[in-house]
């Protein structure tokens, strides 16, 4: 691992001790300022090849736009199927709030703003999050001998963020895409804003929300589309109707009677 990125790992508590050479254990990067934060990571080198076998590691994006209902989707397929569910931005708001994070406060101003975290920082999250999962000799069916499944939410938001784990972790499978109006989303989170406590879940950000995943997210969905790896859901229905829609997309993707883009 490049010498840059150790440090940033490390001051992210993305790296274990005993990887560690024992002179780098003593060393420290700066942190850098929030208006410079991606001239760090941006000298990570890539490896050479993924992390994970996708024969072995299946991962399915699910995407949407902010409040169309993914984190509620993932929990209901998570009983369903066995997945082990990564939200990106939950591990970002952990390392926001993990006592002593150098980049806490940059993490925290990218949330706030509406803006994308460099991609470095959430992708090892992610890789690191998948591999515990990987170890932990998880039952069921989708985790023997070494396999796993994983629904990642929320990610990737940005075209270099889909390029970037699909080289360094594992190849996707499929994006679920949770599809609904506008005004549907603003309402759920304008409602959700009432008792979850987020920083993000007021109308000045969420409108920036909004805006980014329209410029940002829109072309990964449309990168992914040309791959014949979408399968859209309408997400404007209840909660229940777009779950039965949802087990039923993800039982064919399985089955491989889905095997390129579909609307369900």
């Amino acid at each position: 691992m490049p010498a840059i990125f150790e440090q940033i790992a490390e001051k992210l508590h993305l790296t274990h001790h005993h990887d560690k050479k024992p002179e780098e254990a003593t060393s420290a990067a700066p942190a850098p300022t929030t208006e410079e934060p991606v001239k760090a990571v941006e000298e990570v080198a890539a490896p050479s090849s993924p992390a994970f076998d996708r024969e072995k590691v299946t991962v399915l994006f699910v995407l949407g736009g902010p409040g169309a209902g993914k984190g509620t989707q993932c929990a209901n397929l998570v009983k369903d199927f066995g997945f082990c569910h990564l939200s990106a931005g939950d591990l970002l708001r952990a390392e926001q709030n993990r006592p002593g994070s150098t980049y806490g406060d940059m993490i925290r101003t990218y949330i706030k703003e509406g803006q994308i975290v460099p991609k470095e920082v959430t992708i090892k999250l992610l890789e690191n999050a998948m591999r515990e999962a990987l170890q932990e000799g998880r039952e069921g069916e989708g985790w023997q001998n070494g396999h796993g499944r994983f629904l990642i939410d929320g990610f990737p938001r940005k075209m270099d963020q889909a390029l970037k784990f699909d080289e360094t972790v594992v190849e996707a499978r499929t994006v679920l895409f949770f599809s609904t109006t506008e005004d549907e989303m603003l309402k759920r989170l304008l409602e959700r804003a009432k008792t979850s406590g987020r920083e993000d879940d007021n109308e000045e950000s969420i409108r920036k929300r909004f805006r980014v995943y329209k410029e940002e997210t829109m072309p990964v969905i449309e990168h992914y589309s040309k791959d014949q790896k979408v399968v859209t859901i309408d997400a404007s229905a209840s909660i229940e109707e777009v779950h039965e829609k949802a087990k039923a997309a993800v039982s064919k993707i399985f089955s491989e009677e889905i095997t390129k883009n579909a609307t369900v």
